[in-house]
C-alpha cells in the first residue's frame, strides 16, 4: 500500500461510526512517521508508508512488525497506556475492520487516550512541576534504567562520534543557523568526546550502556493517575536506544533547562543519583546535554526550512535558542566544593537546592545531604525514619568520612560539590575543608544562624523529609553548640530568596578572588 492509499485507511480510522462517538471527538495529530488518531478514550498511532534511509515502513507487513516492536518496547514504561496492536483487515466486499476476516492492509498501536494537559510539557509550561514530582520522575526513570537491558558490545567513543560527524553534516547544510556557533559547538562537543573517551568505554564495560528510551523529552512523559509515565520510545532503530544511561537521563535534564525549570532539572539529577548510585558518570552530563541540544536544533532547523511564514519563524528561533544552549553548556565552568552547615531547622538542605543549578558546570552541583547517606548507609530509602542508634557518634563520623570522600572525588573530576550537614564538629568542618585543598579547588564554607523558636517551628512543620531531627534534638544542638570559625556566617532566619542571595554573592566575590 503507498502512501497516497493509506488516506482510505486514515478515512476509516476518523470515522465515527467505527468508534461509536461523536465526530468532534476525534482529531488527528500527524509526525513525520506516524499518524495519531485521537478517538474518544483511544490513540490509534498508524505508520506512514515511507522508506527512509534510517527506516523502512513501505509494506503493511513491515509496518505490522513495527507496531508489535513498539508495543513492546513501551510496555516497560508505560503498560497502562500501551494496550495492543490491531489489524486493519479489507473483507472481499473492500470493507475496512479492526481483526476482521480477509486481507490485511495495514496496522496501528491501541493506546488509552490520556488528558490533553497531562504531557509534562503541559504541567512544566502551566509551571505546576513541583518537587514532589520531578523526585517521582527521577526515580521513575532510575528503575526503568535499572530494569533495561544492558550491552556491553557497544564502542561508545565510536558510536558519538558518528552522531558527531552526522551533526555537522546536518549543520553544513542549514543557512538558518550562525556558522561560527554550529562550528564552535561542533568543536566543542569533538574536544568533549575525546577528553571522556575513557570514562566512556569505562562506563559500557561496567553496564551503563543499556537499550534506554532514546527520546526523553518533555513530550514523552505524561502524568496518569498523577504518576509520571514515560512513552513514545525510539522503536525503529534500537541501536538509537542503545545508549549510556546519563545519555538518555541528559535529554529530559537538557529540555527542562531549555523551558527555563534550571532548577528542577538539577533536582531531577541529584535524586536519579542518590538511587541509580551513577555519580562516576556526573563529569559526561554537560557534555550530554550539549549533545541533545545539538541534536535538537538542527532537528528543528530542518524542519523550518519546509515551514512558511510565523511557523517558520517561530522553528527558526528554537532552533537557535537549542543552539546556544548547546554552546553553554560546554562553557568552562568552574569546579568548587561547598559546604552548607547549621543546627537542624536553619535551612541547609532548601538552601542547597535553590542554589545547586547555580554552582558549576550544567545542570548545577551534586548535592550530597548527610540525612540521606546515613539512610543509603542502612539500606533505607530516604523518608524512612532511623532508630536512634543510627545517630551515635561511630555512624555519624562514617557518614561524615563518606560526605568527605565523594565530595572529593567529584570535585576533584571537575563537578560542583555542595556538603549539606549540620557539621558542628570542628573536625568535620576541617574534614570537608581538606578535601577541597586536596583537589586544588575553590571552598566555599557557609554557617546558617536563625533564632531558636525559627529552628524549633521549622523542624516541628517538616513533612516528607529525610531528616529525622525533633524539637528535642534542635534543644540538644543548642546546648552543645561551640563557635564556627572561618566558615560565613549567613543570617537564614528570613526567606530563602534572601538567604539563597547572600550566598550565592558571596560565592561570585570569591570566584572573583580566584579568578
Amino acid at each position: 500500500m503507498n502512501p497516497a492509499s493509506q488516506s482510505v485507511i486514515l478515512e476509516y480510522l476518523t470515522n465515527p461510526l467505527v468508534h461509536g462517538i461523536p465526530a468532534d471527538e476525534i482529531s488527528v495529530i500527524s509526525t513525520h512517521i506516524s499518524i495519531v488518531v485521537l478517538a474518544g478514550t483511544r490513540a490509534y498511532k498508524l505508520k506512514r508508508a515511507v522508506h527512509l534511509p534510517y527506516v523502512n515502513l513501505s509494506t503493511p507487513e513491515l509496518r505490522l512488525q513495527a507496531c508489535q516492536h513498539e508495543l513492546e518496547l513501551n510496555l516497560r514504561t508505560a503498560p497502562t497506556l500501551y494496550l495492543s496492536v490491531r489489524r486493519i483487515m479489507k473483507d472481499h466486499d473492500g470493507r475496512l475492520s479492526f481483526d476482521g476476516p480477509g486481507e490485511m492492509v495495514d496496522a496501528v498501536v491501541e493506546m488509552r487516550r490520556f488528558a490533553d494537559g497531562a504531557l509534562l510539557e503541559t504541567v512544566v509550561q502551566q509551571q505546576k512541576m513541583l518537587e514532589s514530582l520531578a523526585a517521582r520522575l527521577a526515580a521513575v526513570i532510575a528503575e526503568f534504567h535499572h530494569r533495561a537491558k544492558v550491552v556491553h558490545t557497544l564502542d561508545v567513543p565510536a558510536a558519538l562520534a558518528h552522531v558527531l560527524a552526522t551533526n555537522e553534516q546536518v549543520f553544513s547544510e542549514l543557512t538558518s543557523l550562525p556558522k561560527e556557533k554550529t562550528k564552535a559547538l561542533s568543536t566543542a562537543l569533538h574536544e568533549d568526546l575525546a577528553r571522556h573517551e575513557k570514562l566512556l568505554s569505562a562506563r559500557a564495560a561496567a553496564g551503563r550502556v543499556r537499550h534506554c528510551h532514546g527520546d526523553l523529552h518533555l513530550r514523552n512523559v505524561c502524568l496518569i493517575n498523577g504518576e509520571p509515565t514515560l512513552f513514545d520510545c525510539i522503536e525503529f532503530d534500537d541501536s538509537l536506544a542503545t545508549i549510556d544511561v546519563l545519555y538518555d537521563l541528559a535529554f529530559l535534564l537538557m529540555d527542562l533547562w531549555s523551558h527555563g525549570m534550571a532548577a528542577r532539572a538539577n533536582l531531577v539529577l541529584n535524586r536519579y543519583l542518590d538511587l541509580s548510585h551513577d555519580e562516576g558518570g556526573m563529569p559526561l552530563v554537560p557534555f550530554f546535554m550539549a549533545l541533545r541540544a545539538a541534536i535538537r536544533s538542527h532537528v528543528i532547523a530542518t524542519q523550518a526550512a519546509n515551514a512558511t511564514g510565523r511557523a517558520r519563524s517561530s522553528m527558526e528561533r528554537a532552533a537557535r535558542r537549542y543552539l546556544d544552549l548547546g554552546l553553554a553548556c560546554l562553557s568552562p565552568r568552574q569546579a568548587r566544593l561547598v559546604a552548607i552547615g547549621g543546627l537542624s531547622g536553619s535551612g541547609k538542605s532548601a538552601l542547597a537546592a535553590a542554589i545547586a543549578h547555580y554552582i558549576g558546570p550544567r545542570p548545577g552541583a551534586r548535592i550530597l545531604s548527610s540525612d540521606r547517606i546515613r539512610k543509603q548507609l542502612h539500606g533505607l530509602p530516604a523518608l524512612s525514619r532511623l532508630p536512634e542508634k543510627a545517630y551515635q557518634e561511630d555512624i555519624s563520623e562514617q557518614v561524615y568520612a563518606e560526605q568527605a570522600e565523594r565530595a572529593e572525588r567529584l570535585a576533584g573530576v571537575g563537578c560542583a560539590v555542595i556538603a549539606d550537614a549540620v557539621f558542628d564538629r570542628e573536625s568535620d568542618r576541617i574534614r570537608i575543608e581538606q578535601c577541597s585543598a586536596r583537589v586544588a579547588v575553590p571552598f566555599g564554607g557557609f554557617w546558617l544562624e536563625a533564632p531558636s523558636v525559627t529552628l524549633l517551628a521549622r523542624v516541628k512543620a517538616r513533612v516528607n523529609d529525610p531528616s529525622d531531627a525533633n524539637e528535642a534534638i534542635v534543644h540538644t544542638q543548642l546546648a552543645r553548640h561551640r563557635e564556627v570559625e572561618r566558615w560565613v556566617h549567613v543570617d537564614a532566619g528570613g526567606s530563602l530568596e534572601a538567604t539563597s542571595a547572600c550566598v550565592l554573592q558571596t560565592l561570585a566575590a570569591q570566584s572573583a578572588t580566584h579568578d
